[in-house]
């Protein structure tokens, strides 16, 4: 079927609101309840993609808590933490990473403007030593019940608004796309509107088709790639 004018500028409108300088480092949540969950919220405040550590020798499995939000938030999988926590840093990001221990802070006292990356560990246990001791700050969410944390979703997500709500105040918020580079953007949007023709590319390592304003593929493709839009 091909791509409507209409649900072309519906992708179009939710790309031009994604951050690509606020994201998430989950480390071995594992139940799909709450991986759902996190990737429910990243795709609501409009977090571009997140980052997974995650044994390669088993998938991420979501359930119908995500209500399809893994289709339009990448997860960035990797199987050890010093992989994923060298790449974020390489990027510029600070890693806040949540735990209870003496150097940690109150969550509302960091300023979250910048590039930022928050480090939740498993559902049971948090993130684990060698991740603490990579992190450029420690945070934590006061409690004020018998319980001394949250549910590893709930977390991330009061983290996350708590980020857009800064954000919102200094009035940073991406409306127009300017959350990402030209060329991720472009990227995105093809993949967005035209996942098997994205799959049939980098298979054959090709680059992506341009698209006019309608959102339609432009390029000339074989007649096999044709029949999957």
């Amino acid at each position: 079927m091909p791509l409507l004018p209409r649900r072309f500028e519906r992708l179009k409108s939710v790309l031009n609101r994604r951050i690509s300088d606020l994201t998430l480092l989950i480390e071995n949540v594992e139940k799909p309840h709450n991986l759902s969950a996190i990737i429910r919220s990243c795709d609501a405040v409009g977090v571009l993609e997140a980052y997974a550590i995650f044994n390669k020798e088993k998938f991420l499995t979501f359930n119908s808590t995500a209500q399809g939000s893994q289709k339009w938030v990448q997860i960035n999988q990797y199987k050890e933490t010093t992989e994923a926590i060298k790449i974020l840093k390489h990027k510029g990001f600070k890693l806040y990473g949540t735990s209870l221990n003496p150097k940690s802070i109150d969550y509302r006292k960091c300023d979250f403007n910048g590039p930022t990356a928050f480090v939740l560990g498993a559902e049971k246990w948090g993130i684990s030593e060698e991740a603490a001791s990579l992190m450029d700050e420690h945070i934590h969410i006061p409690m004020r019940g018998m319980v001394e944390s949250l549910n590893v979703s709930v977390a991330a997500s009061a983290l996350l608004f708590e980020a857009i709500r800064q954000r919102q105040v200094a009035n940073i918020i991406p409306e127009a796309g300017e959350g990402m580079s030209q060329q991720t953007y472009k990227e995105k949007i093809f993949e967005w509107s035209y996942p098997e023709v994205a799959k049939w590319c980098k298979s054959e390592g090709k680059e992506y088709p341009e698209l006019n304003d309608k959102g339609e593929i432009i390029d000339d493709l074989p007649r096999t790639e044709k029949m999957r839009y």
